[in-house]
């Protein structure tokens, strides 16, 4: 005669709690994997994050110049861009850039400035040239003529500032007016300049909306004018 073996309760509580344990372990690890944050964009990954690396740099890059050679102003304008600061990295953040990378924005490039180096023996074949040919430069000290393309090479960029549509510039005073044009869509704007930045313009954030791309923080194509 066979006798049946059964389980006591204790036991059967045991084995029933061991398997809600391996259960919810796996259910952890899962869960653990799904919710890992995602590896955050660099600038040479993504347009947006590079085209606010720019704005963060420009704006780093006039904090640092102001500290550099203090007037009567540089305490408030210090503060003014350490708040655009705080706001260009609450814009990476949202946008998955990595937070606090920062890159100079680059005017190295002047695609005008070989042509002309072309120029000179055709200007001294011709006595009347020269005079013509001085408008077609970009002298970079404010001093171009209206209706001249200035900051050749220089890409575009926001500010961070708010405000009704302006720009901030290095190289031409205030009350100076630029036209810049977003080649890429054919989009222009017309603003005057009002504050003192880190590149050769910059447009402030209702300004730069009049003329960027979707998404984007960056003109990597501009026509910039300088027309009153």
């Amino acid at each position: 005669m066979s006798r049946r073996r059964t389980l006591g309760t204790k036991k059967k509580i045991a084995l029933l709690v061991s398997a809600a344990t391996v259960a919810g372990g796996g259910a952890f690890v899962m869960a653990s994997t799904s919710n890992a944050a995602p590896t955050p964009k660099s600038a040479s990954e993504s347009t947006v994050c590079l085209g606010l690396a720019t704005a963060l740099g420009n704006n780093q890059k006039f904090i640092a110049d102001q500290r550099a050679n203090p007037d009567a102003q540089s305490e408030a304008r210090i503060a003014n861009r350490e708040a655009v600061v705080a706001e260009i990295k609450r814009k990476q953040e949202a946008s998955g850039c990595a937070v606090g990378e920062s890159a100079q924005d680059s005017q190295t490039a002047q695609p005008s400035q070989p042509a002309q180096s072309a120029q000179p023996p055709a200007a001294s074949a011709q006595p009347s040239q020269p005079a013509e040919s001085a408008p077609a430069g970009d002298t970079g000290d404010g001093a171009a003529a209206s209706g001249q393309q200035v900051c050749n090479g220089s890409t575009v960029t926001l500010s961070g500032e708010g405000g009704a549509p302006a720009a901030s510039s290095n190289q031409f005073p205030a009350g100076t007016k630029l036209k810049v044009t977003n080649l890429d869509n054919n989009k222009s704007t017309t603003v005057e300049v009002t504050s003192v930045s880190g590149s050769c313009a910059l447009l402030n954030n209702a300004a730069f909306e009049q003329v960027r791309e979707p998404g984007k923080f960056l003109i990597r194509r501009a026509l910039i004018e300088k027309v009153g």
